[in-house]
C-alpha cells in the first residue's frame, strides 16, 4: 500500500503545487515508500549534467555529471542503476516524461532495496516526471535551472516549437537533438505518429548568423507551422512538400530551406523519403549500414516550383534505425580544419548502436561527439533524427 499511498498523495498534492513544492513533495512519499529520501535532479538542456531541485526543506547538492556517474548510467540506459553512498544504499531511478528523459530520482535506504521497492520508486518517479512537466508549463523555476549560461532570442523562438527530444511506441522510437543550444541558427525538426504512420521532418534554413540568427529562424518557424498544417489535413508528402515551398516563399522569396520530409508506413516498414537539397540519411542495420539514402531528390523549400520533387521509397526490416542530419554535423571542423565527414559520423552510428544504446543516448552521444570535435564551438547548427522502428503491430492474442 505504501507505494499507491504515496502515488494518490502526490495526485492529490499535485492539483495545485508548484515547482518549489516538487521537491519536499517527493521527500514526503519517500516515508510513505520506506526509504529515506527521494531527491529529484533535472537534466541541463545540453545533456551534460543532472541538477537537484531545491526545496524549502530540502536544500540544493552540487549537479552530477551525466558521464562517469551512476546517476548518468541511469539516465542514459532509462534503467534504474543501485549502489552505496556513506554506508547507504543508494538507487538512481530514471526520471521520465513518458519515454523523454527529463534527469533522475536518487532513492536512499539503510537497507538493500528488493527489486519490488525499486519498482515502486520506479513508479513514483514516473509521477513525479510528469509533474515536472506540469509545472514547467507555467513557471520559468525548472527551465531556469535547466540553463547553464543565458539562450539568446532565436533559441528562445525556436526551441519552444519544437516537440519532445524523445517518443516512442510499440513499434516506433524517434530521437531527436539539436545543438548549439543556446544560440541556434535555422535548424529544426518536427514528427507526429498518426494511426499507422509515422511522419518525420528536418529543417536547415539560410541565414545562420544575419540578424542574430532571427531570419533563419523565422523560415524555420513557418516551415514547422506549414509542415504541421499540411499534415494536419492529411495531405500526401508530394502536397506537403508544396505546401512548404509556397508558404516560405510568400513570406521571403529569397529565403532559402532545404529539408528532408519523410512517412513510414509502420505496419509494412514502407519508408517514403523526400530530400530537398539535403544531406543524405542513412539507414543502420545489426549495427552497420545497409543504405545510403538518395539526395538530393527535390530542390530546397522556396525553389519547389521549378521542379517536381521525386519521392524515394526504402524497404525496412524490423529493428532498422533511419539516421537524419543537418550538414552541421558533417561539416563540423576541428582547430586543423578537418571535417567530421560522413565516414566518421557512420563509423560512430555504427559503434554506438554496437553498445544497444537507447535512441536518445545515441543521438546526445552523436552530437556531444560533434562539440568535442569542434572543441565546443559549433560553427553552425548540428542536429540528429533518429528513428528506431522496432516492427509491425502484434497480432491480437
Amino acid at each position: 500500500m505504501g507505494a499507491l499511498e504515496a502515488v494518490r498523495q502526490l495526485i492529490r498534492q499535485g492539483y495545485r503545487a508548484r515547482p518549489e513544492d516538487l521537491a519536499d513533495m517527493a521527500m514526503q512519499a519517500a516515508a510513505l515508500l520506506d526509504v529515506e529520501t527521494l531527491h529529484i535532479y533535472v537534466v541541463d538542456h545540453q545533456q551534460h549534467e543532472l541538477r537537484p531541485l531545491p526545496g524549502r526543506r530540502t536544500p540544493a547538492g552540487p549537479a552530477l555529471s551525466i558521464d562517469g556517474t551512476l546517476a548518468g548510467r541511469a539516465y542514459s540506459t532509462v534503467a534504474p542503476v543501485g549502489g552505496e553512498q556513506d554506508g547507504r544504499q543508494v538507487v538512481w531511478v530514471p526520471l521520465l516524461d513518458g519515454s523523454e528523459r527529463m534527469g533522475v530520482v536518487q532513492v536512499t535506504a539503510d537497507r538493500p532495496l528488493s527489486e519490488q521497492a525499486i519498482a515502486d520508486c520506479a513508479t513514483v518517479a514516473a509521477l513525479v516526471g510528469e509533474l515536472v512537466v506540469t509545472c514547467d508549463l507555467y513557471s520559468d523555476t525548472i527551465e531556469r535551472l535547466r540553463r547553464r549560461e543565458p539562450m539568446r532570442l532565436a533559441a528562445e523562438m525556436l526551441r519552444a516549437q519544437l516537440p519532445p527530444l524523445t517518443f516512442a511506441t510499440s513499434r516506433t522510437v524517434i530521437a531527436g537533438i539539436l545543438e548549439p543550444c543556446y544560440d541556434v541558427g535555422g535548424d529544426a525538426f518536427d514528427y507526429a505518429v498518426n494511426d499507422d504512420t509515422a511522419h518525420l521532418a528536418l529543417f536547415d534554413a539560410v541565414g545562420h548568423g544575419s540578424a542574430g540568427g532571427m531570419r533563419a529562424v523565422v523560415l524555420a518557424s513557418i516551415a514547422i507551422a506549414a509542415y504541421r498544417n499540411a499534415r494536419r489535413a492529411g495531405r500526401d508528402l508530394t502536397a506537403t512538400y508544396h505546401q512548404l515551398d509556397e508558404a516560405v516563399r510568400a513570406h521571403d522569396r529569397t529565403g532559402m530551406i532545404t529539408a528532408v520530409l519523410a512517412e513510414l508506413d509502420q505496419n509494412s516498414g514502407i519508408l517514403r523519403v523526400i530530400s530537398a537539397g539535403h544531406p543524405s540519411g542513412i539507414v543502420l542495420r545489426h549495427g552497420r549500414v545497409v543504405t545510403v539514402l538518395p539526395t538530393p531528390t527535390a530542390l530546397p523549400v522556396t525553389l519547389g516550383d521549378r521542379r517536381p520533387p521525386v519521392i524515394i521509397q526504402e524497404a525496412l526490416e524490423p529493428g532498422d534505425q533511419v539516421l537524419l542530419y543537418t550538414d552541421g554535423i558533417t561539416e563540423a571542423r576541428d582547430h586543423d580544419g578537418n571535417p567530421f565527414g560522413v565516414d566518421r559520423l557512420i563509423d560512430f552510428a555504427q559503434r554506438a548502436l554496437a553498445d544497444r544504446l537507447p535512441a536518445a543516448e545515441t543521438a546526445r552521444r552523436l552530437v556531444h561527439a560533434i562539440l568535442k570535435h569542434q572543441d565546443d564551438r559549433l560553427q553552425d547548427d548540428a542536429t540528429v533524427l533518429l528513428l528506431h522502428w522496432l516492427g509491425p503491430a502484434l497480432p491480437p492474442a
